[in-house]
């Protein structure tokens, strides 16, 4: 299923987290489908190179701010007035949760309480998808589904979890299908593309380690996540606000995005491993003594996407890995980010006329197909 031009050409869209990575994949994405998109979120930060590169500020209006800041975000959605809201923004790395729970329950959970309840001022507002995480679940080592408890036993899930409680509160209070709104929560898997570089994650890790010419230690090589390109999981956002916008009632609450059931789990060693090769250079090794807050196994079943969206992953994980590594060569390598935008047209082509197998487009230079570790 492809997203529908004729639903976001000139559409007032607000995207919270528009400096962050996937943030600007989303933008990008809403910018060539003809949107109106405002941006709201703190400074460019780990991923100020693709957003330069990119050259978002030039083609969206870009507001510098903080979701903990309500009178500010009041004053954002009075001015924009955007139809279709994005919630993006927040503390995304579990490491880095564990050094400042405080900076990240106030971000996670009151900056998602904050923007829910300006949202609630915003007089043309359709949709709200506001994105969580796949580690919200209670027992994250089975697959997953919408309906299972939600828990989390650190900072970073268990702060993801209590805001899918705000957002569940909203949804029945505030921002109902009666008032013709339709307000969702999407959790997706471990998503992975060119421009990432966020600390203690992995590809970010190798590109910093391949570019530095050092080894990279690697926290648990044998545990196994979802694995997706950015690209699969912001077709899912955006097929999802369609939905929202124009049947609230039956598309509002809880989304998995995430790989298909029949796709085998690839451990982070052979992601690694394989993205080293696609790469032409870099090594790794394991790390001794890695933090033992992280679970061996995370799976999703995303079959309510697949049934009720026509959603399901278009590149499996050695596309992914090609993908992901013709992104870095553009922009590491050759400085420019017209890569990005290639890559969603050839995208967008695939899902009109898929093929047997996802090669990744040109972008900065001959670029390696990735191949199984």
């Amino acid at each position: 299923m492809v997203p529908d031009p004729t639903f976001w050409l000139n559409r007032k869209v607000l995207v919270t987290g528009h400096t962050g990575f996937k943030g600007i994949w989303l933008c990008s994405w809403l910018i060539e489908l003809g949107a109106e998109v405002t941006g709201y979120a703190l400074p460019p930060g780990h991923a100020a190179p693709l957003f330069e590169a990119v050259g978002l500020e030039r083609r969206m209006t870009s507001r510098i701010g903080d979701i903990r800041d309500l009178a500010a975000l009041r004053a954002v959605m009075r001015r924009e007035r955007p139809e279709i809201l994005f919630h993006l923004a927040g503390r995304p790395i579990v490491l880095d949760a564990l050094k400042d729970p405080v900076e990240t329950f106030t971000t996670n959970v009151t900056g998602t309480l904050n923007l829910l309840e300006a949202a609630r001022a915003a007089p043309d507002l359709r949709a709200v998808v506001a994105v969580t995480s796949d580690k919200v679940y209670r027992e994250p080592g089975g697959r997953c589904r919408e309906e299972d408890p939600l828990g989390g036993e650190e900072p970073y899930s268990a702060s993801k979890a209590a805001a899918e409680h705000v957002i569940a509160a909203y949804r029945h209070c505030y921002l109902t299908p009666d008032d013709g709104i339709g307000l969702a929560a999407a959790r997706a898997g471990n998503v992975v593309g060119g421009g990432d570089f966020s600390p203690h994650r992995l590809i970010p890790d190798l590109v910093r380690g391949i570019t530095a010419g050092r080894v990279v230690e690697i926290r648990h090589p044998d545990f196994s996540r979802p694995w997706q390109h950015v690209l699969d999981a912001v077709r899912g956002y955006l097929l999802l606000a369609e939905r929202l916008a124009r049947e609230p009632a039956r598309f509002a609450g809880s989304w998995n995005f995430g790989p298909p059931s029949d796709r085998p789990a690839w451990p982070v060693a052979r992601i690694a491993s394989s993205f080293v090769e696609a790469f032409g250079r870099g090594a790794w090794r394991p790390l001794a003594r890695p933090a033992g807050v992280e679970v061996p196994r995370q799976q999703l079943c995303a079959e309510r996407a697949f049934r009720e969206l026509g959603w399901r992953t278009v590149l499996d994980t050695q596309a992914t890995i090609a993908w992901t590594v013709a992104g870095y060569r553009g922009l590491v390598e050759a400085g420019e980010g017209g890569w990005l935008f290639e890559q969603i047209a050839s995208y967008t082509e695939r899902l009109r006329a898929p093929t047997d197998v996802a090669e990744a487009p040109a972008a900065g230079g001959n670029m390696r197909h990735a191949g199984a570790a």
